[in-house]
């Protein structure tokens, strides 16, 4: 049997007055999501243990089954592995944002829409004026980049800029939390968000932006740092995964993916956002299971990104795009794969509309594979999910469950 897991990263929410008070996957059309549910089993996932906060690195490593004790180094160290920098012994790597400021505040984490060749452009720039041998800017996607300190020490507080939109920037400055570990690199990148801030602010390329009334990206924000993981591979832990794959447009689902042993899968217009290219993650799934995959970890960022925004129509309709334009087409494709499938479906964490970043409920999630047992349950949703048979669990009993519970 091969197996399918489809994530909506931030797909869960909390109940919203405007939507008679129904959570976005109770109110929205999901009728795929629902077959899966009825059809299946269901549960609660908790993806975030005691103690870390709800990022998505931990969230997607956990549902994986990797002890969070044991493995976690932050965010930057993954988008490293994603865009192939091999980090060196003391190399500390960090999600490098770049953001807009206005004025005191954070106005947004991402600039609004910006394009991967204009974030070259940017990055390549601030490697001119403020790299040298110890600090290299690497691009990576849209707003997602990259920051290696040589020596760098990891035992900061940075906090996520999605935790801080519309609020005072100066506040969450990195920190360290004694005044010996850690303070020479906190004073460091303090430095560099201030320079970046003077570099960014007259670039050609804001100009241009501003001028189109769009978001200027006129500052960096490190965050997520850490060394190289150790990760043993899915492959090693679970031998019925000869070969495995993941499909994202996301560099640290990437990353996750390579340390985890998987083959990454690119697909043309994939971008993270509300305009992904569904139909064409679908389509890379259903080949790469046809075509020798055992295992296969579909990622889709929009709702998450919708959610951020505070767009309440724009995650509906990231969630309605997710069931008819991805689900649908894989249901459909299953029976002719040329072996059983178990799909499993769930978020990684919730992102609610009101309060636009993530928190660490546990999540709905399903599995189904022909001949299993369904549990009664008739939709898929936060609420619903409560009455399945699995009940909740953490740790990894989810792709335990998953995996070996399928004939």
């Amino acid at each position: 049997m091969k197996h399918l897991i489809i994530l909506g990263d931030g797909m869960a929410d909390w109940t919203v007055p405007q939507l008679g008070g129904k959570t976005l996957l109770e109110y929205a059309a999901t009728p795929h999501m629902d077959w899966l549910a009825q059809h299946g089993r269901n549960g609660l996932l908790k993806t975030i243990p005691d103690g870390f906060h709800p990022g998505s690195e931990v969230a997607n490593s956990s549902i994986l089954g990797y002890d969070q004790h044991l493995v976690y180094e932050g965010r930057g160290p993954l988008e490293a592995a994603s865009i192939g920098v091999e980090l060196e012994l003391g190399d500390l790597a960090m999600r490098c944002n770049l953001v807009c400021l206005e004025g005191d505040l954070l106005k947004n984490h991402s600039c609004g829409r910006l394009e991967t060749e204009e974030g070259d452009v940017l990055i390549r720039f601030l490697q001119e004026k403020l790299g040298n041998e110890r600090i290299h800017f690497y691009t990576g996607v849209q707003y997602r980049h990259l920051l290696v300190i040589k020596g760098g020490n990891k035992h900061l507080n940075c906090t996520p800029p999605h935790d801080i939109p519309l609020k005072p920037w100066r506040e969450s400055l990195p920190l360290a939390p004694s005044k010996g570990e850690g303070s020479e690199t906190a004073s460091l990148l303090i430095d560099l968000i201030l320079k970046s801030q003077e570099l960014l602010k007259d670039h050609p390329l804001n100009i241009e932006r501003q001028q189109r009334g769009m978001d200027p990206a006129n500052c960096i924000w490190p965050w997520g740092g850490g060394y190289r993981p150790q990760m043993v591979p899915l492959t090693v832990t679970y031998p019925q995964i000869k070969r495995g794959s993941v499909i994202t447009a996301v560099d640290l689902i990437r990353g996750i993916g390579k340390y985890a042993g998987l083959r990454v899968i690119d697909v043309e217009g994939a971008t993270g956002l509300w305009d992904t290219n569904y139909e064409g993650k679908a389509q890379a799934a259903i080949q790469a299971l046809r075509e020798g995959d055992d295992f296969v970890y579909v990622h889709v960022e929009a709702s998450d990104e919708a959610g951020h925004d505070g767009n309440l129509g724009l995650k509906l309709q990231t969630i309605e795009s997710l069931d008819n334009r991805l689900i649908r087409p894989i249901l459909e494709a299953a029976p002719t794969i040329g072996e059983e499938v178990a799909i499993a479906l769930l978020p990684d964490h919730p992102t609610p509309i009101a309060h636009r970043t993530h928190t660490n409920e546990p999540v709905p999630f399903c599995i189904y594979y022909p001949g299993i047992q369904p549990d009664g349950v008739q939709t898929f949703s936060e609420a619903a999910a409560k009455q399945g048979s699995y009940g909740k669990i953490e740790g990894d009993a989810f792709i335990k469950t998953f995996m070996n519970n399928s004939r």
